[in-house]
């Protein structure tokens, strides 16, 4: 059975020497995709289920963690795009053979990481409430959106650094290290969830503020197995060579030059989404109360059709950074291709299950009725929306990878921070089509940013790009 045709996949890319079977692209890809999916998968699951646990303290409690989510997210956008520059690059130097640099690469990351972090949740912790002002919440939900979003950018320190190692093995493609790691890590924290929010077996009854004391013990424990694997005999990048240099080699120009390239470009390509999901968030948030709950629900449900397309964004990232270490671009092509046919595959059967069972699923986490009838909508959307994110998901990550950073950042200013919020606001408001209309703007963007991901992908040009 022919799952792609080759010759169109490769486009104007000629072959640089024999080609695998279709039949072994396909299990490479899931090899390498199958763990970091079943991760994904696993996390927004738990999440999910963080969610229902939460909701137990009413439809406020919802709204002001779900608020929190757009600072956080602004707050680790450097550390993102920290770790996008990690696994492009480790991909490219596994696939050169060159273990000393790979190295290097996790060694710089580590101490500009941890020093950053510092940083940042210093400055969450003392403006926390400034912050979720901004973001529109209200009166009712200020405080308890405050200690939350303190507590958790608190402990942010063990979440980079489990980030920034698990990114490494990931460009190495051990994606099996990083499931383990947080699956690990959201267990405990649904087990605490289960324990502190409503205080049982003894415990205290914390509320919010246990939930967030969840998340941060949590991380504690996926940081710890991280830095455990890097011990590993059988891990490429090894923690016992990672500080054996001396303090004036832990910097190489080549690798900080290739992380800052590519890296900085992400970087400002997350602060364009970060600033136009935060605009979002606040057209959302303006509708009130019970809106802000339905776009939240929504947004967890949403998160299990991304958490798709990352896993297969993670093995295109590993198998095609690695061809292009090779001198394959090729084979790049190859395995993109194969991760983007496994996509559509998968966005047919979750747009199946969402359509068939869109409001037993927003019974699971909200019994009010205007909830529900605002879920109906949403999830009809999420349906067509899920086609083109979970595609676009997987051309942005071969582009970023492959260094092409500085067109990301532009498809994300016009496409998020520009389009999203503009179509969502007129829509919203001058229309009159309130959350149904956000969530059409969120379809309009995602279909924007597949169309011009995919042009670019296949114009080819980012297979010559040296990083």
């Amino acid at each position: 059975m022919q799952i792609i045709n080759m010759n169109r996949a490769l486009g104007n890319t000629p072959r640089c020497g024999e080609l695998p079977t279709q039949k072994d692209l396909l299990g490479q890809v899931m090899t390498v995709a199958g763990p970091s999916m079943l991760e994904m998968l696993l996390v927004s699951l738990m999440g999910l289920v963080d969610t229902a646990m939460v909701s137990a303290l009413g439809d406020g409690a919802i709204a002001a963690v779900g608020i929190t989510t757009q600072p956080k997210f602004i707050g680790l956008c450097f550390f993102f795009s920290m770790g996008m520059a990690v696994s492009a690059l480790v991909a490219r130097r596994r696939g050169e053979d060159n273990e000393a640099s790979a190295t290097q690469v996790l060694r710089m990351a580590l101490v500009i990481a941890a020093v950053m972090s510092i940083i940042v949740s210093l400055l969450f912790i003392v403006f926390a409430e400034p912050i979720c002002y901004l973001v529109g919440a209200g009166e009712d939900i200020i405080q308890d959106a405050a200690e939350y979003l303190q507590i958790v950018m608190g402990g942010m320190v063990f979440t980079v650094i489990a980030y920034i190692i698990n990114a490494t093995q990931r460009g190495c493609g051990n994606t099996r290290l990083s499931m383990k790691t947080n699956l690990a890590s959201n267990c405990v924290n649904m087990v605490l969830n289960f324990l502190l929010i409503e205080g049982r077996f003894g415990f205290p009854r914390m509320g919010i503020q246990g939930a967030a004391w969840a998340t941060v013990i949590g991380t504690m424990v996926g940081c710890a197995m991280s830095i455990a694997s890097l011990f590993n005999k059988q891990t490429y990048v090894q923690g016992r060579k990672l500080f054996k240099a001396s303090f004036g080699g832990w910097f190489d120009k080549k690798n900080l030059r290739s992380m800052v390239d590519v890296g900085g470009s992400a970087f400002v390509e997350q602060i364009f989404m970060r600033v136009g999901f935060l605009l979002f968030s606040r057209i959302v948030a303006k509708l009130g109360t019970l809106e802000m709950a339905a776009h939240v629900i929504g947004m967890n449900i949403m998160t299990v059709s991304f958490c798709i397309g990352d896993g297969l964004q993670t093995a295109s990232i590993a198998l095609s950074g690695q061809s292009l270490g090779r001198k394959r671009p090729d084979l790049a092509r190859l395995y993109a291709s194969m991760c983007q046919r496994v996509g559509f595959s998968c966005a047919v059967v979750l747009s199946i299950i969402l359509f068939t069972f869109n409001q037993q699923i927003y019974t699971l986490f909200s019994k009010d009725e205007t909830v529900l009838a605002y879920g109906v909508q949403i999830v009809f959307l999420l349906c067509f929306i899920l086609f083109f994110q979970i595609e676009q998901v997987i051309y942005g990550g071969v582009l970023r990878s492959a260094g092409d950073t500085k067109y990301t950042a532009l498809v994300s200013l016009i496409s998020i921070t520009l389009v999203r919020v503009s179509i969502s606001w007129l829509l919203c408001y001058p229309l009159g089509l309130g959350l149904a209309g956000a969530w059409a703007g969120i379809l309009c963007q995602q279909a924007l940013s597949w169309y011009l991901f995919r042009h670019r992908f296949q114009k080819g040009e980012w297979t010559k790009i040296d990083i």
